[in-house]
């Protein structure tokens, strides 16, 4: 007999309330007491774990900090499903946007460990496409990684706005021309660097 999975201990508990309703209602519309109420605890027992919200804030920002997962996919569909993997969150009724930019809006630039998470998550996503694209021998890879989270960007905003997947379907569609500006070749066949390209 398999054995029961474990029950979340009370910190993970706490974080786990804090990250629904931080995302869903705003940092700043969500009190610890209205968290500790919604787990059936005490503000002080929260404060065994979390000293302070902004404690709880960061501890927030930092779970939500998950690297893309290792793939064996070709580099191309990795950059692009991308875009249709932003589709699909688009579609969800629980999608309230990119919760870094979210947590900058509501409070402010001016909060430096928030804006630190936030650029060193927005950072890591550019360097992923960038180490993709070096696969695909773009000789930019730099500056075309950098247009392709302002896609990202862009497209979260606008459906945000909107309320409208297809937002995501447009930026893939961008994304595919300055691909092919860069030298990617873009098709049925894959993606290989048209550079690269032998003629036999």
């Amino acid at each position: 007999m398999a054995p029961l999975p474990a029950k979340p201990d009370m910190k993970d508990r706490i974080l786990e309330i804090a990250d629904r309703l931080f995302y869903l209602q705003g940092i700043r519309a969500v009190g610890v007491d209205t968290i500790a109420a919604e787990i059936g605890i005490s503000k002080r027992t929260l404060y065994n774990h979390f000293p302070s919200k902004d404690a709880l804030i960061s501890a927030y920002l930092a779970r939500r900090f998950v690297a893309p997962r290792p793939s064996e996919k070709p580099p191309l569909e990795q950059i692009l499903g991308t875009f249709d993997s932003l589709e699909r969150r688009f579609a969800a009724k629980d999608f309230r946007g990119c919760p870094f930019v979210n947590a900058v809006a509501e409070l402010g630039s001016e909060d430096q460990p928030v804006r630190k998470i936030a650029i060193a998550f927005k950072e890591s996503r550019r360097l992923w496409f960038r180490d993709l694209l070096v696969q695909l021998g773009v000789a930019d890879a730099e500056g075309l990684a950098t247009q392709l989270v302002l896609l990202v960007d862009g497209s979260i905003a606008q459906d945000l706005v909107r309320n409208d997947p297809a937002m995501a379907r447009a930026a893939k569609a961008a994304a595919v021309v300055l691909l092919a500006n860069a030298g990617v070749r873009v098709g049925d066949g894959g993606a290989t660097q048209k550079s690269q390209v032998k003629t036999r």
